[in-house]
């Protein structure tokens, strides 16, 4: 075996070598955790934080606000929230018209180093249901205009809301 032969087997096997380390080291990469993420339950226990207060922040300002109702007195509302806030991205679009077919194809805008997507708007947690006790609760005249005071003011209808006499 002359002197190039044996340096082209070498070549070869140096190569082949190479290209399974690679193909392992990627292999490796997609399994492994990305560390610029966050656990998910970070997330979602910060999720509850921010629903919660955001209720507790909501039902303090209504219930400043009613006192103000004639005939209130003291006041005391409890929030339920259903849905946690949500992000809506911003996206973009077109549309292929092939034969009878529409497809539409959306992609969100993405930004920065980080590659994160650009927000379009915060939408707040949905407000579900609301109780409230006050003082003034006994007087139909007064629990009407409770009720329609905290219908209007976060966006709910009467039959979600309870009002009731304060002891």
């Amino acid at each position: 075996m002359t002197l190039v032969e044996k340096f082209k087997e070498k070549k070869t096997a140096v190569i082949t070598v190479l290209g399974v380390v690679g193909l392992f080291l990627i292999m490796i990469s997609t399994v492994l955790p990305d560390k610029k993420q966050p656990a998910p339950t970070a997330e979602i226990s910060d999720n509850i934080q921010d629903n919660e207060s955001y209720r507790i922040e909501t039902e303090n300002r209504l219930e400043e606000f009613l006192e103000k109702v004639d005939g209130a007195g003291d006041v005391e509302v409890y929030l339920t929230v259903g849905s946690s806030e949500r992000y809506i991205y911003v996206s973009e679009g077109k549309k292929v018209k092939s034969d009878n077919k529409t497809e539409e194809e959306n992609k969100y805008v993405i930004f920065g180093s980080e590659k994160e997507p650009l927000v379009e708007t915060v939408e707040t947690p949905e407000i579900t249901g609301a109780v409230i006790a006050c003082t003034g609760g006994g007087s139909p005249v007064v629990e009407e205009r409770i009720y329609k005071a905290a219908s209007a003011a976060l966006g709910i209808s009467t039959s979600k809301i309870y009002v009731t006499k304060m002891k």
